[in-house]
């Protein structure tokens, strides 16, 4: 049986209200970034009415990608029209961006001396993809981030202590990760941590290990707490990423 492992910056997370999860390494005056329960996001047709009484900002100024486990990162300057992207970054203030999950792992992230933000939807499908890798070279070749000044923040996802995967899914992943500890096998049983596998690519991409902080949390673990595909099937909610400038 294998259990869910924390490591020491798994910790660091702080809870406020059981509505929304803040990660402590993303934290500033002018800047606002959280991962939600099912306690804030328990009627996805409510969504933006939730998030911006959240936040306090119009609904309007909430941006949602449309999702297709694709590989694609949408620059968001001027146009807020909804297109096809699992990663949006940008340089606007007061608008509000963010992703939703129930089992893949949601990333956010912050570059306090550009003042870029981004936040990423990172499935297997995804994480075969480099949509991080992409999402940060992007940051980087757009707005002239620096890896060294990005803060990264991966949200609650299926742990693999339950995400049991075929062994094409992991062949995928590990193509496009490396090595790692991130993959187990027990007997004839795949399992996959996609947490550690975008953390893992996230400091290929030179982020740095002291600037990354993860949740820890395992969805299909805590059904009281997050929306499991694995654990609910089609019927399920969503939760998310989400991420502002002032």
């Amino acid at each position: 049986m294998l259990l869910c492992h924390f490591a020491p910056e798994q910790l660091q997370f702080q809870k406020k209200m059981r509505a929304i999860i803040e990660p402590s390494n993303i934290s500033a005056p002018g800047i606002k970034a959280f991962f939600t329960t099912k306690t804030l996001t328990d009627d996805n047709t409510r969504i933006y009415e939730a998030l911006s009484k959240e936040v306090d900002i119009p609904e309007n100024r909430i941006y949602l990608p449309v999702q297709r486990h694709t590989d694609k990162i949408q620059a968001l300057e001027q146009e807020f029209e909804p297109a096809v992207a699992d990663a949006v970054i940008t340089s606007e203030k007061n608008i509000l961006i963010g992703i939703l999950v129930a089992d893949c792992v949601p990333v956010l992230l912050f570059d306090k001396e550009k003042e870029v933000i981004g936040a990423v939807h990172a499935g297997w499908r995804g994480t075969a993809k480099h949509i991080l890798k992409n999402a940060i070279k992007a940051m980087l070749t757009r707005y002239r981030c620096c890896p060294e000044d990005i803060s990264l923040a991966i949200g609650p996802g299926i742990g693999y202590c339950c995400y049991e995967v075929g062994q094409s899914v992991v062949a995928e992943v590990r193509e496009a990760t490396g090595k790692g500890d991130y993959y187990h096998r027990q007997g004839n049983r795949h399992f996959l941590d996609l947490a550690s596998a975008n953390k893992i690519q996230a400091l290929d991409a030179g982020i740095l290990q002291e600037n990354i902080r993860l949740s820890g949390e395992c969805t299909f673990c805590n059904p009281d707490k997050f929306y499991s595909y694995r654990y609910s099937g089609n019927s399920t909610g969503r939760q998310g990423g989400f991420i502002v400038m002032w």
